[in-house]
């Protein structure tokens, strides 16, 4: 790098503000308004400071519809440039305004999932007719059957009312079934009752109440779409699955129809090929499969995907 390009880089780290949004940015994939929100700053300003910051490669963009979303990437960094930041970054996380940042970001992204608790709280037991109306009844059926074995332990991840569970339970040995909503335990539980080889458990996919290798195969069935960080819950979903384990990810593909980042609190809108890629790269686990979903005639909503991945020995 040359002086004057050094000179350029420190200048452009030179204001407080752009440094708290990179800040912030490398904590959490971010839309401009959620920036501007966690740190109280216009819209206009957020936009302003994350220019330059794209400029030079420290944040990356994807656009989801009709939203950019910002994270900072030190991949392309040179080693001077990232000795630099750390040096910057350990100042400022020794400061008050720094720990507020922390508390408003942690908000923002305690809103975003909140849009989908606040959904699934409310339909409960009616998520089955809204699902048909949007996918059709593929993806309780031909999407899961590939998955089922007579020894195998499964777990139903986001089981939601427990139609996928109902259909895997007389193929299986046994099915876990998990949801992070109790409303949707409790409907899952009052059409299951009757079935003695599915077990509920409440709890979260980026923490699973789940040991180590305990599973033979998972199903995240629209699940993905409303998860903060889809790789991080397939590191952690990885980690439950034995050796030879297999993960069923089905879920939507790219798609424009922003408004269901508010009606039903979605918060990435579909998913392509590359992402799945992405995912099992970062989890140790292997993409055997991915493809799309034929739909019914007469569904609604966007396409469907499938994406099938594997825990291999290592070697």
């Amino acid at each position: 790098m040359s002086t004057k390009e050094w000179a350029a880089l420190l200048a452009m780290l030179s204001d407080p503000a752009r440094l708290r949004v990179l800040r912030a940015l490398e904590a959490h994939e971010l839309a401009v308004g959620e920036i501007a929100r966690a740190l109280q700053m216009p819209q206009s300003t957020a936009s302003r400071h994350i220019k330059p910051l794209f400029d030079a490669h420290f944040v990356i963009r994807r656009v989801e519809g009709t939203t950019s979303l910002y994270r900072a990437d030190s991949s392309v960094l040179s080693s001077e440039v990232r000795a630099l930041w750390t040096l910057t970054r350990t100042r400022l996380e020794s400061t008050p305004q720094s720990n507020d940042d922390d508390a408003r970001l942690a908000a923002v992204i305690a809103s975003r999932r909140m849009g989908s608790t606040g959904f699934f709280g409310r339909i409960g037991g009616e998520w089955d007719s809204i699902r048909r109306t949007l996918f059709g009844e593929v993806i309780g059926s031909d999407a899961v059957l590939g998955l089922l074995d007579p020894k195998w332990v499964v777990a139903d991840i986001g089981c939601g009312t427990g139609e996928v569970s109902q259909r895997i339970a007389p193929y299986v040995g046994q099915v876990l079934a998990i949801d992070r909503e109790a409303a949707m335990i409790d409907a899952a539980k009052r059409r299951l009752s009757g079935v003695r080889n599915i077990e509920f458990r409440q709890g979260d996919v980026m923490k699973l109440p789940l040991k180590d290798c305990a599973l033979d195969a998972a199903v995240a069935m629209l699940l993905f779409h409303h998860v903060d960080d889809p790789s991080a819950a397939v590191i952690e979903l990885a980690r439950t699955l034995k050796v030879g384990g297999r993960l069923l990810v089905i879920d939507m593909v790219e798609h424009d129809r922003s408004e269901y980042r508010t009606t039903m609190g979605h918060q990435h809108l579909g998913f392509s090929q590359r992402d799945a890629m992405a995912w099992a790269r970062a989890s140790g686990l292997n993409l055997d499969r991915w493809s799309r979903i034929t739909p019914g005639v007469d569904v609604r909503g966007p396409g469907l995907f499938s994406a099938l991945m594997t825990r291999r020995p290592k070697v």
